[in-house]
């Protein structure tokens, strides 16, 4: 259903969907970070997913007043995996407590896959 936020000037209602896309969009920013991933592995592939849904490999749970996130991402090769994700983390609890005023509890990080990055 999403957040409800009542004011004297009427009320405002965040639908899971619209936090999902602002912490896909939020996560591609970051650097080692190659695309999100399918939230469900088929027989052990990673697909990567494009840039058209920001919502998909992104999980949100809204509890009373805090969010919990889950993300499913593919990195870059030769990134140091544990620096990314908590970049990631960092860069999605800012942009959400940014744009919503939502207070982020969790942010979990799932590497579902890791791919080479194109030299150009």
């Amino acid at each position: 259903m999403g957040k409800e936020i009542c004011s004297n000037l009427g009320k405002i209602v965040i639908s899971e969907e619209v936090i999902a896309t602002i912490v896909g969009g939020a996560a591609l920013e970051c650097s080692g970070l190659v695309g999100m991933a399918s939230r469900k592995l088929k027989d052990g592939f990673a697909d990567l997913l494009r840039r058209d849904n920001l919502a998909r490999g992104v999980e949100v749970n809204i509890q009373e007043n805090e969010v919990n996130i889950e993300l499913y991402v593919i990195v870059g090769y030769g990134v140091n995996i544990a620096e990314v994700a908590a970049n990631i983390m960092k860069t999605v609890r800012y942009s959400i407590e940014k744009h919503t005023g939502f207070t982020v509890d969790k942010v979990n990080v799932n590497i579902q896959g890791v791919r080479v990055l194109d030299k150009k």
